[in-house]
């Protein structure tokens, strides 16, 4: 569900007013934004992906993935809004920037409506009913599952290092600062490339289920590679059209590598740590491949002169990501209630053992 925290920065003071403790406040709502998406995530997916039938856990697991391609492009899209219908100058400045952040507030309204109106998922109801809820959950995830936690993590981190080249703002702020692309332009064109990635996250989960999870990634990840180079010379030859087919090639690429995301995770983890496991695996993967992959671009950006040395950090976390990858099993069809949890807490990577796992219609 979106965070109070989003509408709150709207209302912030600024430094002129308050000083110092202005910038204190947006960080500690940045921080309770970040927990209260990571929280709500894993809840989220499994809710999604638990209500699904087995043939069809891609396809239900991809609706929660869209919140973030949704998010990007709704922030964009109002950003544009704002910077074309106010002076970018003063104006925008002092309140034309507060605008998206208040406009948040309806999606919290949204947001609590519909997870009122949803039930448990039935695994975690059963789970519930038996009374086989795992005490310390997090002790058990890491003393027998570390090892499925760092692959998993290291997959995510692969997508979340190239989808912050977007969401992250780097990409833009390259075209607008490095190829002075006007500004208006630019977040529209980040709203297109959102709309693509919207869709491939969607179409990711369907083919999911057709072709299996470990495929699908494997798929995302060589294009992500293919892609990684191209896209800077796009920016720095093609002026805004250019902009345009980067940002669709990194937003195609980055769907095939999340739209499955949710499922894979769900059913790789044992029913009774697996609300832990999706979450904390996420939570890590968003801040190895995420969190500082805008200012290592910079960074490397700024000691060799040239966007090949960001491309090649980007290639570097994608063929880490594939490789990740190719340690994990294809789950696709295995059943998620507590009565499977032996098969579920086996087989998951290629290094360990694995208990048969039943056929579905449409699953591989």
């Amino acid at each position: 569900m979106p965070s109070p925290a989003t509408t709150l920065i709207g209302l912030l003071p600024t430094y002129a007013q308050i000083g110092v403790t202005a910038p204190i406040l947006l960080l500690i709502l940045r921080i309770l934004q970040g927990l209260s998406a990571g929280g709500e995530w894993g809840g989220a997916v499994l809710m999604a992906v638990e209500h699904a039938p087995a043939n069809r856990r891609g396809r239900a697991g991809s609706w929660p993935q869209l919140g973030v391609p949704l998010g990007f492009l709704l922030a964009s899209g109002m950003t544009a809004l704002m910077t074309g219908l106010v002076s970018p100058g003063e104006a925008y400045l002092q309140w034309g920037w507060r605008v998206p952040f208040l406009v948040s507030i309806v999606l919290i309204v949204v947001g609590f409506v519909i997870r009122r109106s949803v039930d448990e998922s039935p695994v975690f109801a059963e789970i519930a009913e038996r009374g086989k809820q795992t005490r310390v959950p997090i002790l058990t995830l890491f003393k027998h599952h570390w090892h499925l936690v760092i692959l998993a993590a290291l997959v995510f981190a692969g997508n979340g290092t190239l989808g912050y080249m977007t969401t992250g703002g780097f990409l833009n702020n390259y075209a607008i600062n490095a190829q002075s692309l006007d500004t208006t332009s630019v977040l529209v064109a980040a709203a297109v490339a959102a709309a693509v990635w919207f869709f491939s996250t969607l179409i990711a989960g369907r083919l999911s289920d057709a072709i299996g999870r470990r495929a699908t990634f494997l798929i995302g990840f060589a294009l992500q590679a293919l892609v990684v180079f191209p896209v800077f010379w796009l920016v720095d030859h093609g002026g805004l059209p250019g902009l345009y087919a980067a940002l669709i090639l990194i937003s195609t690429s980055l769907g095939l590598t999340y739209g499955p995301l949710a499922s894979w995770y769900s059913e790789i983890f044992p029913a009774s740590i697996r609300f832990s496991g999706v979450s904390i695996t996420y939570a890590i993967g968003a801040i190895l491949g995420g969190a500082f992959a805008p200012m290592i671009a910079q960074m490397l950006l700024d000691a060799t002169g040239t966007t090949a040395a960001v491309s090649g950090y980007l290639l570097a976390a994608s063929l880490l990501g594939g490789a990740a990858t190719l340690c994990l099993r294809d789950r696709s069809g295995i059943p998620l209630g507590p009565d499977h949890e032996a098969e579920q807490a086996s087989g998951a990577t290629v290094f360990a053992s694995r208990t048969p796992v039943p056929e579905f219609a449409g699953t591989r």
